[in-house]
């Protein structure tokens, strides 16, 4: 039974990440360029995006409210949420990272795993960095903790 119940769960996380690479791909958000021009608000914006954002929020609010009057997620005996609310340098600091990531390079980690299979250079050549990001972050900050 256990093993039906994780070929479930695998087959269930594999469709979910197939529909966002596929939502990804058919927006536009793997293409650099696109991205860049939907955060120049004060240049040539491209508001596309501010739909499929909008679009992405109006199905996951209600669900998430749906999903967590549940006892317990599907595959799990307990939801995992996070319980920390305070906010820290390391919060601020990550999410500043981030955006400027995001805002030179078009490309924040979701699409660019996407984008990967494009084989465009510069796709990989963000993906390298940010595995060397991850790894100096983890040998710096994760390791010691």
């Amino acid at each position: 039974m256990d093993n039906k119940v994780n070929f479930l769960a695998l087959g269930t996380v594999f469709a979910s990440g197939l529909l966002f690479g596929l939502g990804l791909v058919v927006s536009q958000m793997i293409n650099p360029a696109k991205v860049i021009g939907f955060l120049d608000l004060a240049g040539d914006w491209d508001p596309s995006l501010a739909l499929v954002m909008a679009t992405a929020l109006a199905v996951t609010i209600p669900f998430f409210r749906l999903i967590l009057k549940r006892k317990s997620p599907l595959f799990e005996a307990n939801f995992s949420l996070p319980d920390k609310t305070d906010l820290d340098l390391r919060l601020i600091s990550g999410a500043v990272l981030f955006g400027i990531g995001w805002g030179l390079a078009g490309l924040c980690p979701g699409p660019a795993l996407v984008g990967l299979t494009s084989l465009d250079s510069s796709v990989l050549i963000f993906v390298a960095a940010m595995l060397g990001g991850m790894l100096l972050h983890y040998f710096l900050l994760e390791s010691r903790d």
